[in-house]
């Protein structure tokens, strides 16, 4: 059997199926050239190696028995596609210039429809491109999802429904239901026997006070906490979706935390009347979990069914 050139040494290594090492390896890397140079020549601006383009390929070939040959699991495949999203996945400038220009351009018109208010489409596209284009401290960016079975396209469209579906069902207000979870995060009894106390004469009054905090928040602050506590963009994703640098997010972030604290701070005090020294303690309990509370409050919304809280 021949030595197994470059660029097959390359497949074998990476595909998911352990492939028998073809009898015939010249023809077998030259198919693979082939592939290369087929999918090149669609984005001819876009400069992507043969060796990691035939990496990428490898590892999202279909499933397959070693013995199946590697032309019709080729066949299977957008090859040109695959190739555009292995280079965007490497953050080569040209092919997110194109990516954008091609498919992201078309989404406002993939996603209209009647009932879509202009303001959660361009939300949806936004969000769409950085979750699309963008890696995270855990890896890759969602591009590299994309199999290349079945049109990019189609697949970018997929992606952007499923992030509208959740923007969509989370957009609901906020119930009373939402305090108690604020409530509940602060320490058991028994962690203060004063606190203890103050928590449970005033229960309801809490729970209405945090509640009517989170109604002072504008929208853009209330979307801003979910896509930071409930979607849990870092900053890094943030600052690249709303095209800031990540010092302003940080300082949306505190300035919209602080609101809601300063809000509830305010309510309680209307109506509660402790003491300095009782209402300062109860203060710092609640600014310790606040952060804490939020996400939960969020999430509650999150995960309700339809647009009534659960009971």
């Amino acid at each position: 059997m021949e030595q197994v050139p470059g660029l097959a040494s390359t497949f074998l290594v990476h595909a998911k199926v352990r492939f028998v090492p073809p009898v015939d390896a010249l023809a077998f890397e030259r198919l693979l050239i082939q592939a290369w140079e087929t999918a090149r020549a669609q984005w001819p601006s876009v400069e992507l190696p043969a060796e990691p383009f035939v990496t990428h390929l490898a590892q999202r070939l279909p499933e397959a028995s070693p013995q199946s040959p590697l032309e019709p699991l080729l066949g299977q495949l957008s090859l040109a596609e695959l190739y555009l999203a292995c280079a965007c996945e490497r953050g080569i400038p040209s092919a997110i210039d194109i990516f954008e220009r091609h498919y992201l351009a078309k989404l406002p018109g993939l996603l209209r429809g009647p009932k879509q208010p202009d303001a959660m489409i361009d939300d949806v596209c936004q969000l769409a491109r950085v979750k699309i284009l963008v890696p995270t401290h855990e890896g890759a960016p969602k591009i590299a999802e994309y199999t290349g079975r079945g049109a990019l396209l189609s697949w970018v469209r997929v992606t952007a429904v499923r992030i509208a579906i959740k923007l969509q069902a989370v957009e609901k207000p906020t119930s009373s239901q939402d305090a108690d979870t604020v409530f509940a995060a602060l320490p058991a009894p028994g962690f203060d026997a004063e606190l203890d106390l103050i928590k449970r004469r005033h229960h309801t009054d809490f729970r209405q006070a945090v509640s009517e905090a989170f109604t002072v928040l504008s929208n853009d602050e209330r979307h801003l906490f979910r896509l930071y506590f409930v979607d849990q963009l870092s900053m890094y994703e943030l600052a690249a979706l709303f095209r800031v640098n990540q010092s302003t997010v940080s300082r949306w972030l505190k300035t919209a935390r602080q609101r809601v604290y300063e809000e509830t701070q305010r309510r309680l005090q209307a109506r509660l009347g402790l003491s300095s020294r009782d209402f300062k303690s109860f203060l710092a309990v609640l600014d310790s979990q606040l952060e804490l509370g939020i996400s939960q409050l969020l999430r509650q919304e999150d995960e309700a069914p339809g647009s009534s809280k659960q009971s």
